[in-house]
């Protein structure tokens, strides 16, 4: 079989995969920023997987969607999971607990906000992890740009996790509060509700793997989840087996249940 790789780089986690499909015999090409042309060129390969959510990549998964070529994640899921209020709301639909959430400029925010409601938490529209995010104080710490329409989160006090599944395996760490996936973590045994929540989450939008962050507050010990990624790099998976392989068995057995 042809795969094709859709990723912002070649390393990491997609040199694993890609090693994995050869070893097994298959042929793989890899598309970059750097290399990608959106055309009739890209039907060769029998089976595509979106490892970036960037633009770039989910349009180009879009395109060979609409011309019947399959592609693993499903780009509508992973579109959904990179835009903060779609996510906002998948999470909400699952029933899932999450922080207070407010939308708007920062202008017309500062003027329905009382002190009480700081600290908050500032994300991108657009994008998952810790990448611009930043922690507002009071009024005063907006930037000056006060018309951009922007995502906000109550910030909550607690304990923070980053919890990884693989199919019906999962692995979870504590993390310093704002870490990204690759920061230090600390792997526990996770509690009930922790897997139920990666149970709910991935049965939901029939996801192989993926990761949530999630928070456990202190006030209320109340689990709330904060972010999701559809395709991380599991840079920080400690269980004993080969994650790289397991990804790629689940994809091909996906592909396969596809082309029925």
């Amino acid at each position: 079989m042809r795969i094709g790789i859709l990723s912002k780089r070649e390393t990491g986690l997609v040199d694993r995969l890609r090693t994995f499909f050869i070893e097994n015999g298959h042929k793989v090409s890899i598309y970059t920023s750097k290399n990608l042309k959106v055309n009739s060129s890209l039907f060769k390969n029998d089976l595509y997987i979106l490892k970036s959510k960037q633009l770039l990549f989910l349009y180009t998964a879009y395109f060979l969607q609409l011309n019947n070529v399959s592609i693993i994640p499903d780009p509508t899921i992973s579109y959904i999971h990179k835009h903060r209020v779609e996510t906002y709301y998948s999470m909400k639909k699952c029933g899932l607990n999450t922080p207070q959430i407010y939308m708007g400029t920062p202008r017309s925010i500062k003027k329905n906000l009382k002190a009480s409601d700081y600290p908050l938490i500032v994300k991108p529209l657009m994008g998952s992890g810790s990448k611009g995010i930043k922690i507002i104080k009071s009024s005063k710490d907006f930037e000056n740009d006060l018309n951009n329409i922007l995502y906000f989160e109550k910030y909550i006090n607690g304990v923070h996790y980053l919890a990884y599944f693989i199919g019906d395996k999962i692995c979870v760490g504590e993390k310093q509060p704002l870490a990204n996936e690759h920061a230090k973590i600390k792997v526990i045994e996770p509690e009930k509700d922790i897997k139920n929540v990666l149970k709910i989450w991935r049965n939901a939008y029939n996801l192989l793997f993926g990761h949530l962050d999630m928070i456990r507050e202190t006030k209320s010990n109340k689990l709330l989840v904060v972010d999701t990624g559809t395709f991380p790099e599991f840079s920080n998976w400690k269980l004993d087996n080969d994650y790289g392989t397991e990804i790629c068995n689940l994809i091909l057995k996906r592909y396969e249940e596809i082309k029925g």
